[in-house]
């Protein structure tokens, strides 16, 4: 199989099974069975907790979610610190979901194990729109109707049309920045394997399946937590 048809064919939309009226596709199996490996982990890794005498997988397990939640927020700033708990989970789902690509397995036609989820442009949109509803809700919580209408003039109030259009632009660059990073990434190793398919693929994959991925699920984040902090600012 060509370049050509390989993109043609990730790009294409599969259908693993049919529910009734409503098709599952291929990238909402592998969420599903993603979110069970990340629940399985998270069962394991907390079992046999104590607050007296926490083991050696305890203490690693407290100190890598102290960071990771220091650092979402650090991010947020006071105002949407609350959100922390949920960006941490939108963190761990992203960069797992890129690191499954290590794994990446084809089983039949029209399904492939592990098959990242961020390869599709429908949940990466889900993600970025959930991003965008959360600005607009903690936009008017934290400022009002009034407050909040009033911040599309700023900073002065001939940029409002510009600044409405934002709420459009903005999960748009962070749906098709996660896509087009992914995806890319998909392309070049492709196109590696093509030429060069003896070891070459192995530092590339590396990058972009570990280190590229982890970066993408990082910037996704960071963005995201700039605009829920712009949102939650009350001056």
């Amino acid at each position: 199989m060509g370049i050509g048809e390989k993109l043609v064919e990730e790009l294409g939309v599969k259908y693993v099974f049919t529910i009734g009226s409503f098709t599952i596709s291929e990238s909402i199996v592998n969420t599903w069975i993603l979110l069970l490996i990340i629940a399985v982990a998270c069962i394991a890794l907390t079992r046999g907790l104590s607050v007296d005498n926490p083991g050696k997988r305890q203490v690693a397990v407290e100190g890598f979610v102290t960071w990771i939640q220091g650092m979402i927020k650090g991010m947020l700033g006071e105002h949407a610190a609350v959100y922390t708990d949920y960006i941490c989970a939108v963190l761990v789902f992203i960069g797992i979901s890129n690191l499954s690509a290590i794994f990446e397995t084809k089983l039949t036609e029209n399904f492939t194990f592990l098959k990242p989820a961020t390869k599709d442009l429908s949940i990466t949109a889900a993600l970025a729109l959930m991003t965008i509803l959360l600005v607009i809700f903690t936009g008017l919580k934290c400022k009002g109707v009034g407050g909040y209408a009033k911040s599309f003039t700023q900073p002065m109030a001939i940029v409002t049309p510009l600044n409405v259009i934002e709420i459009f632009t903005k999960p748009l660059s962070l749906c098709m920045r996660l896509f087009g990073n992914i995806f890319g990434g998909f392309v070049i190793m492709e196109l590696i394997k093509i030429n060069v398919p003896i070891l070459l693929p192995i530092p590339f994959s590396c990058y972009f399946d570990i280190f590229d991925g982890l970066i993408q699920a990082y910037v996704f984040v960071f963005l995201t937590c700039i605009y829920l902090s712009e949102a939650a600012e009350v001056e």
